[in-house]
C-alpha cells in the first residue's frame, strides 16, 4: 500500500547538440550519460548540467554528414572506460572514454538492427540486416552466427506421451467446444510497428529473448536463446504482439504489449514462451501505441512509454510515460507524466538508472534532460484522536483507493472505497489539523488539487447499500477543485505536498537552477477556484522530503546531503533555519533519508529518518541498521526489523542512547516492546486510541496485529481514565492478565470499585475477574510498566498489608452487596470461594439462607442455581466435607443430593451422627473430616468417661501442648497429659525438655534420669537434692556426672563436681590441669593448701604443654608453607594451558575472561583429563556419586581436578586453627612465666608471633583482587551475550561459587585480642 512520489527533480535545458537524441546510456562509475545522435556523441553530467565532453561521428565517416545515419545502441563498459556504438550501416565502433578516440572494432555488411550487452558484459549480441544474430565476446571475438527465424521449437520444447486425444481431454472453462475450436489465423504486425528486431537479456545473463516479425506471418514472435545462442524456446502464436519487449530482471517473465479487440495490455510471457498474465493500459481502442517497455533494476517498477494515436488531419500526439507497479497480483498506475504534444518536448530516449532503482533518466527530442528520483511512500491519515479513521490512500491512476483500518481491514487491491479523479493522481496528502485528519487533497497530473471530505451534517448515510451489505466506512465526498497557478515548465514541476492547516499547502517546486529548490505555501485566491503562491522561498539544495509535526506544528525538510532545515511559516513569510538540538549545535543527517518524521524523545523534538540501506537516524545518531519501516504514533516508535520483529519503543522517558541500546539488545522473556513478525513485513499505519496495528506483507496482504507495548499502553489510559469496561473487554479478548486492572493502581480501584461494577454489569465478567485473581503482581512480572519511578510507587499496593485476592474479594463483595446482592448472589459467592482460605462455610451458608428464604425478583438465582454453581467452583467431595463441618445436615444433604455419591454411602453416616450427643457428634465429625485441633476441643467437653479417647487422639496426633491448654493445671488429668508429653519427648532425644515437664508435675524419680542422660547436671543435682538423695548417693551422682562432663572436655564443669560435691581436690585439680585452666588450678590448689602438687602435676604439665604448643606450631607452619608454594604452582600451570586454549580459539573468544585464577572451571570443563569429565556426567546421575565427587573436591591429591580449591580450604583451616589459639597460648604464657620458665615462654611466644606474621603476609598473596574480580556476577549492565551464555554453559563454576563461597573470602583475623607478655622479650 505505497506510493512512488517524487524526490527530487532535475531539468536541464543548456543541453544542445545538432541532430536529435536517438539513444543512451548511463556511466555507473561516474553517473554521467553518454548520448548518441546522427552527429555526434555528448557526455552530459546531469547534477551539473555541463557538457563533459563530446566526439563526432562524422568526422571520421562512421555516419554520413547529411543526418541521415542511424544509431542502433550505446552501451557504457566500465571495466574498458569506453563506451560501443552499432550503426545501422553495420559498424561497431568503440568510444575510448578516457582518450576521446573512437575505434571500428568490426562491420556488418548487410548492417544492424539492434545492439545489446549481457548484464556481465561478458558477450554482446547484434542482429543484422540479414535476419541473423551474432553473439560475440566483449573481445569482439564472434561465437557464433544463426538465423532469426528458426523452424524447430527449440531445446526447451514440450513433450507429450500421446495419451488420449485432444477430443477426450478436460479444456477448463472453456468447455467442450475447445476440442473442436480450429487454430486461429495470426493476424500481421501493426502498420505502425517499425519491424526492428528486440534483444532483451535476463538478469543473470543466462538467457536472451529477441522479438522480431515472422516472414511467413508478418506477425511477431519471441525466441528465448541461452547464453551459447542455442534457441531454448519459441513463443506461442499471439496475436496483435507489439514491438516492445522487457525481460523482468528478476528473471521471472519477459514483458510485451498486445492488442486485443476491445482493449490494449501489457502481457508477460514465460520463458517457455507461454503468457502468463496481464494487466489492462488504461486507454481506449486505437488510442494509444506502446513505444516501450523498461524494467527498473529491482523489479519493482514497470516503466511504459506510450504515444497517442491521433488522426491524419493532427500533426502531433501526445506522449506519456506511466510507472506501474504490482502487489497481490495487481498492477497499479502509481506515476502517470504527461510530456504533451509538442514534438520537441516528446521524449526520445529513456532509460532506468543502473546503480539506484528508482532513478530514471530521460531526454526529449528537443535535448531537453530529466532526471527524476523516486522513493517508496505510505500515505496515511495522521491523527492521534478516535475521530481519525486510520486512513491509507493508494494512488491507483486516476483512481485513488481509500481504505479505513478504523472500521475494517480490507486486503489490496480491494479498498473501503475509490475516489474517481478526471486524470491520473500524483500526490495525495491528509489534512494535519486535528478533527480533520480524514480529509484528503489529491494532485492531478493536470495541475489541479481536488480536495475530498465527509458529507455535511444534514447528508444520511443508508444503513445498507444497493446490494444489502451493511455500510461501515462513509466515502469522503469531493468538496471543491483548485487549479494550481504555478508557473514552471516541465512535467511533474511539483513535489512533496502538505496540508497544514485551513486551506493552506506547502509543496516543493524545481529552482531556476540545477542546485535550488523553491519552497510554496500555497492558499486560494480570492474567487475560490484557484490556489496562488503566498510565499516562495528559494531554498539552496534540492529538498527531498517534508515532515510536519501537527502537535507542535513544527515543519521540517531534508536536502539530498542530508542537511535538515527548520521551516518556520506561520507570518506571510517563510524563513528556513538550520536545525538544532537545545544544546545549540547543529544537527545534520549523516546519509540522506527516504523517510522522514518528528518525533519527541525526552521532552526534545527531533527528526527520525531511514535511509535506502535501512540505517535508522536520529539526528545525526545512527540508531539501527536493520530497519525495514518505521511510523511515529503518539509517545511510541514503532519499527519493522530485517530480524522479522516489530518494535514498539516509548519515546517519553527515554533519551537516544536508550533507544539506541534498546534496538542494539536482545529482548529478555516479558519484553513487551519486542514482537516476532512475518519475514519482509513492513508498517502501514497504526489505528488511533486503538491497540491495532496493521502490517503488509512482501506479497501484498495484510495483518492485524495488537502490538503488546500497544495494548498495554492503551489499557493503562483507560484504567486512568477509568475506563473499565473497555479495558476489560480489551483484555479478554487479547488473553491479557486480568490482574491489570487491580495492579495498574491498586488504590484508585478499590476507590472506585463501585464505577468497575456498573460498568461492567456482567456477572460472567466479574466472575471471570475473580477466578483469575492471584497475588501476583503483574506490573512487576508479566507486564513491568516503563513509567518512572515516582509514579510506579505512587501505584502501591492498597491493600495495608493484606492480601491481595483477599483486599479485592473483600471490596467487590461489599460493594455487591451494596448494590444489588441477589444480581450479584454468584458473584459474592465467587468472591469467597476465591479467598487465600476459602470461606466455603459462609458460601455454603448463603445458599442455605436462599433455600430457607427464596429471593422475591424475577431473575435472582435460587437456592440450586447457586449450589450448582458453587460445585462448578469447587470439588463436590471438598464441598461436602465443608458441609458437614457446619454440622447442619441440611446443608449436608442438599449438597449430597446434587454430588454422584450413592445415599447409600452417606445416609446411614448422617443418621448415625443424628443419635449422638452434640459434643461427642461434632467430635465424631471433625475427626472424620481430619480437623484434629477442633475434635479435640469438643470430645474434651464430652466428659471424664471419654478421657481415654482424648489421651490416645493426643498421642496418635501428637496434640500435647493444645490438649494442655483444654485443662487446668492442678488437674489429674494435666498431669497425665504432661507424663505423656514428656514420654514423647524422650523418645524424640529431648531428654532436658522432658525432665522439666516431669519436675514440673512432681514426677521427681523419672524427672533425675532425664538429666543425667543430656548431662543437665545442675538439674539434675538440684533435682537430687528436692528427692533427697543420701549422700553416698549424691557423691555417686556428682562423680558419674563429672566423668560425662571430662568426656565432653568440660573440665572445668566436672573440677566444681568433684570440688564442691565429691569433695576430692586432687581429682578436681588433675582435671584442671587437663583442661590446661592454669589459673583455676592455682587457687585450687593454694585453697586447699597443697603446693605439692605444683611440683608433681602443674609444672610437667606445663611442660609437656609447651612441647606440644611448639611442636603443633612448627608443623601448622610447614603445613602453611607448602600448601602456599603449591597453590602458586597450580595457578601458574592453569594460567598457561588458559592462555594455550585461547589461542586455539582465538583472541576474540567469549569465555577467555570468565576464567579467574583460583576458578577450576577451565580445568574441569575444557582442560580437563577424560576422568574429570566422565565424573561430570557420573555425578549428574546420582546422590551418592554427587557426593563422592564433592569429596574428591577437597582431595589434596597432586594434579587432582579441583587441587587449587582443596589448597584454599586446607589453607583456611590452618588460619583458622592458629588464629583460634591465642588466648591459649596467653594463658600458657602467664603460667610459664609465674613459674620462671622464661626463656620457654619467650621462644613459645617468638614462635607463635612468627606464625600469625607469615599467615598475615600471605592472605593477599593467597586470596588476591584477580580471585576477586573472577567471582564476580557474570550477568548484569556490563555482561554481553555470549559471557551470558558461556556462564550457562559452565555447571561446574556455578557450584564453586555456591559450595565453596566461605573459602573465597580471604579470612580475617583477630586483633582485637591481646595475646602477649610485654615482660617478655
Amino acid at each position: 500500500m505505497r506510493n512512488l512520489k517524487l524526490l527530487k527533480c532535475l531539468k536541464s535545458v543548456e543541453l544542445q547538440s545538432p541532430g536529435s537524441p536517438q539513444c543512451f546510456s548511463v556511466r555507473t562509475d561516474c553517473g554521467s550519460i553518454l548520448i548518441s545522435s546522427q552527429f555526434s556523441i555528448t557526455e552530459y553530467e546531469p547534477q551539473t548540467g555541463q557538457v563533459v565532453n563530446e566526439v563526432s561521428l562524422t568526422a571520421e565517416d562512421y555516419l554520413p554528414e547529411n543526418g541521415e545515419g542511424v544509431v542502433v545502441g550505446i552501451q557504457d563498459l566500465p571495466e574498458q572506460e569506453s563506451a560501443c556504438l552499432a550503426t545501422a550501416r553495420g559498424d561497431v565502433i568503440l568510444y575510448n572514454i578516457s582518450t576521446n578516440q573512437l575505434e571500428c572494432v568490426g562491420t556488418v555488411d548487410s548492417g544492424l538492427t539492434a545492439m545489446s550487452w549481457s548484464p556481465d558484459q561478458e558477450l554482446v549480441t547484434f542482429c543484422t540486416g540479414q535476419e541473423t544474430i551474432i553473439l560475440m565476446t566483449k573481445d569482439f571475438e564472434p561465437i557464433t552466427e544463426v538465423a532469426i527465424h528458426q523452424d524447430e521449437f527449440g531445446e526447451g520444447k514440450f513433450i507429450t506421451v500421446g495419451w488420449g486425444k485432444k477430443e477426450t481431454q478436460f479444456h477448463g472453462s472453456e468447455g467442450k467446444k475447445a476440442a473442436q475450436k480450429k487454430a486461429v489465423e495470426v493476424q500481421p504486425a501493426m502498420p505502425w510497428d517499425d519491424r526492428k528486431p528486440r534483444i532483451t537479456w535476463r538478469g543473470d545473463g543466462q538467457l536472451f529473448a529477441v522479438s522480431a516479425i515472422c516472414p511467413q506471418t508478418g506477425a511477431r514472435k519471441v525466441r528465448v536463446w541461452n547464453r551459447e545462442c542455442v534457441l531454448q524456446a519459441t513463443s506461442e502464436a499471439v496475436n496483435g504482439l507489439e514491438q516492445p519487449l522487457c525481460w523482468k530482471p528478476s528473471g521471472s517473465l519477459i514483458a510485451s504489449t498486445q492488442r486485443h479487440p476491445n482493449k490494449h495490455s501489457v502481457v508477460f510471457m514465460e520463458k517457455n514462451g507461454l503468457l502468463h498474465g496481464d494487466f489492462t493500459l488504461p486507454f481506449a481502442k486505437e488510442q494509444a501505441k506502446v513505444k516501450e517497455l523498461l524494467w527498473n533494476s529491482d523489479s519493482t517498477v514497470l516503466a511504459v512509454w506510450i504515444e497517442d494515436m491521433k488522426p491524419a488531419e493532427e500533426r502531433n500526439s501526445s506522449t506519456y510515460i506511466q510507472l506501474w507497479t504490482v502487489g497481490n497480483y495487481h498492477w497499479y498506475l502509481k506515476q502517470s507524466l504527461h510530456f504533451g504534444s509538442e514534438p520537441l518536448k516528446a521524449p526520445a530516449c529513456v532509460c532506468w538508472d543502473p546503480e539506484k532503482p528508482l532513478r530514471l533518466h530521460l531526454l526529449t527530442k528537443g535535448w531537453t534532460s530529466y532526471t527524476y528520483d523516486w522513493g517508496w511512500s505510505t500515505d496515511r491519515s495522521t491523527g492521534d484522536d478516535s475521530q481519525d479513521n486510520a486512513c491509507v490512500a493508494v494512488i491507483d491512476g486516476d483512481k485513488v483507493l481509500m481504505t479505513t483500518f478504523r472500521q475494517s481491514v480490507v486486503p489490496p487491491p480491494m479498498s473501503s472505497y475509490e475516489l474517481q479523479l478526471p486524470a491520473a493522481a500524483s500526490l495525495v496528502t491528509f489534512h494535519s489539523q486535528p478533527q480533520r485528519t480524514n480529509e484528503l487533497a489529491a494532485l492531478t497530473a493536470g495541475g489541479h488539487l481536488h480536495i475530498y471530505s465527509q458529507g455535511s451534517e444534514n447528508t444520511s448515510v443508508p444503513a445498507t447499500n444497493s446490494s444489502g451489505f451493511r455500510v461501515v466506512s462513509e466515502p469522503i465526498v469531493l468538496q471543491r477543485t483548485y487549479s494550481v497557478a504555478v508557473t514552471q515548465e516541465g512535467v511533474l514541476a511539483l513535489r512533496l505536498l502538505l496540508w497544514l492547516r485551513d486551506d493552506v499547502f506547502v509543496v516543493v517546486a524545481c529552482g531556476d537552477d540545477l542546485t535550488t529548490s523553491r519552497l510554496l505555501v500555497l492558499k486560494p485566491s480570492e474567487s475560490q477556484d484557484s490556489l496562488e503562491i503566498r510565499s516562495d522561498f528559494l531554498v539552496g539544495g534540492h529538498v527531498i522530503s517534508l515532515c510536519h509535526n501537527p502537535k507542535t506544528d513544527t515543519l521540517a525538510l531534508q536536502l539530498e546531503d542530508g542537511q535538515i532545515r527548520r521551516v518556520h511559516c506561520a507570518s506571510s513569510q517563510v524563513t528556513v533555519t538550520e536545525w538544532r538540538d537545545s544544546t545549540g549545535c547543529i544537527v545534520n543527517f549523516y546519509l540522506p533519508c527516504v523517510h522522514t518524521a518528528l518525533c519527541t524523545i525526552n521532552g526534545q523534538e527531533h527528526v527520525i529518518g531511514l535511509t535506502e540501506r535501512h540505517h535508522l537516524y536520529i539526528g545525526d545518531s545512527q540508531i539501527a541498521s536493520n530497519i525495514s519501516s518505521f511510523v511515529v504514533y503518539d509517545e511510541f516508535l514503532l519499527l519493522t526489523t530485517h530480524a522479522h520483529t516489530c518494535r514498539c519503543l516509548h519515546l517519553t522517558p527515554m533519551t537516544i542512547k536508550d533507544v539506541k541500546a534498546a534496538l542494539s539488545s536482545e529482548a529478555t522473556q516479558n519484553d513487551e516492546s519486542v514482537r516476532r513478525v512475518e519475514r519482509g513485513s513492513r508498517i502501514v499505519t497504526v489505528v488511533p486510541q486503538d491497540t491495532r496495528l496493521i502490517l503488509q506483507m512482501p506479497r501484498g496482504n495484510l495483518e492485524t496485529i495488537h502490538h503488546r507495548a500497544l495494548v498495554l499502553a492503551q489499557l493503562r489510559k483507560w484504567l486512568d481514565n477509568l475506563q473499565f469496561r473497555d479495558a476489560f473487554e480489551c483484555m479478554r479478548k487479547l488473553r491479557i492478565n486480568l490482574n491489570l486492572i487491580y495492579d495498574h493502581n491498586p488504590k484508585v480501584f478499590l476507590e472506585n470499585v463501585e464505577i468497575f461494577l456498573k460498568q461492567i454489569d456482567s456477572v460472567n465478567y466479574i466472575s471471570l475477574f475473580l477466578t483469575e485473581l492471584k497475588e501476583e503482581d503483574t506490573t512487576k512480572t508479566m507486564y513491568p510498566c516503563p513509567m518512572s519511578a515516582a509514579d510506579q510507587s505512587a501505584s502501591g499496593s492498597g491493600g495495608g498489608g493484606q492480601k491481595k485476592v483477599d483486599t479485592v474479594c473483600d471490596a467487590l463483595r461489599s460493594a455487591m452487596e451494596n448494590l444489588d446482592p441477589q444480581k450479584f448472589c454468584l458473584c459474592i459467592l465467587t468472591s469467597h470461594v476465591r479467598k487465600t482460605t476459602p470461606e466455603l462455610e459462609i458460601a455454603l451458608q448463603k445458599v442455605h439462607e436462599l433455600r430457607v428464604t427464596p429471593p422475591n425478583a424475577e431473575n435472582a438465582v435460587n437456592a440450586e442455581e447457586a449450589l450448582k454453581y458453587l460445585l462448578f467452583l469447587v470439588n463436590v467431595n471438598e464441598l461436602y466435607e465443608h458441609s458437614l463441618g457446619t454440622y447442619d445436615f441440611d446443608l449436608v444433604l442438599m449438597v449430597a443430593e446434587k454430588s454422584q455419591k450413592d445415599p447409600k454411602e452417606y445416609l446411614p453416616f448422617l443418621n448415625m451422627l443424628k443419635t449422638l450427643e452434640p459434643n461427642y457428634q461434632h467430635y465424631t465429625i471433625d475427626k472424620h473430616l481430619k480437623r484434629y485441633k477442633k475434635a479435640l476441643h469438643h470430645l474434651s467437653k464430652c466428659g471424664e468417661e471419654h478421657f481415654t479417647e482424648v489421651l490416645n487422639l493426643v498421642k496418635d496426633q501428637r496434640l500435647y501442648s493444645d490438649a494442655l491448654a483444654l485443662y487446668s493445671s492442678d488437674s489429674q488429668q494435666h498431669k497425665e497429659l504432661t507424663v505423656a508429653y514428656a514420654e514423647h519427648l524422650l523418645k524424640q532425644q529431648q531428654a532436658e525438655q522432658a525432665g522439666l515437664l516431669l519436675w514440673r508435675c512432681g514426677e521427681t524419680a523419672r524427672a533425675l534420669p532425664a538429666f543425667i542422660s543430656c548431662v543437665s547436671w545442675r538439674h539434675a543435682l538440684a533435682v537430687a537434692a528436692q528427692i533427697p538423695l543420701p549422700p553416698e548417693q549424691l557423691v555417686q551422682l556428682a562423680r558419674e556426672l563429672a566423668e560425662k562432663l571430662l568426656d565432653m572436655r568440660r573440665h572445668t564443669e566436672a573440677a566444681l563436681l568433684l570440688e564442691q560435691y565429691a569433695k576430692d581436690c586432687e581429682e578436681a585439680i588433675s582435671a584442671l590441669i587437663e583442661g590446661a585452666a592454669w589459673e583455676e588450678a592455682l587457687r585450687v590448689i593454694y585453697f586447699y593448701s597443697r603446693p605439692d602438687i605444683i611440683e608433681t602435676h602443674l609444672k610437667p604439665a606445663l611442660l609437656e604443654a609447651h612441647s606440644n604448643q611448639v611442636g603443633f606450631l612448627e608443623t601448622q607452619k610447614a603445613l602453611f608453607t607448602r600448601h602456599k608454594n603449591r597453590l602458586a604452582v597450580v595457578r601458574d600451570q592453569k594460567a598457561k594451558a588458559m592462555l594455550e586454549h585461547v589461542d586455539e580459539e582465538g583472541p576474540g573468544c567469549a569465555d577467555a575472561d570468565l576464567y579467574s585464577e583460583a576458578s577450576s572451571v577451565m580445568t574441569g570443563s575444557r582442560l580437563g583429563s577424560k576422568y574429570s569429565q566422565s565424573n561430570s556426567r557420573i555425578s549428574a546421575r546420582s546422590s551418592k556419586n554427587r557426593r563422592k565427587a564433592e569429596g574428591k573436591k577437597h582431595s589434596l591429591k597432586e594434579g587432582s581436578t579441583f587441587e587449587d580449591i582443596a589448597l584454599l580450604h586446607a589453607l583456611n583451616q590452618i588460619i583458622h586453627v592458629a588464629d583460634r589459639m591465642r588466648e591459649e597460648i596467653h594463658s600458657l604464657l602467664k603460667a610459664l612465666v609465674l613459674f620462671q620458665f622464661d626463656s620457654l615462654a619467650t621462644s613459645l611466644q617468638a614462635d607463635y608471633s612468627e606464625l600469625l606474621q607469615l599467615m598475615e603476609k600471605g592472605i593477599p598473596d593467597i586470596w588476591n583482587e584477580g580471585l576477586q574480580q573472577g567471582q564476580t556476577p557474570i550477568t548484569g549492565p556490563n555482561s554481553t551475550a555470549n559471557s551470558i551464555m558461556a556462564s550457562f554453559q559452565q555447571p561446574r563454576a556455578s557450584t564453586v561459587h555456591q559450595q565453596d563461597a566461605e573459602i573465597l573470602i580471604p579470612p580475617k583475623m583477630q586483633h582485637n585480642v591481646k595475646w602477649k607478655l610485654c615482660i617478655l622479650k
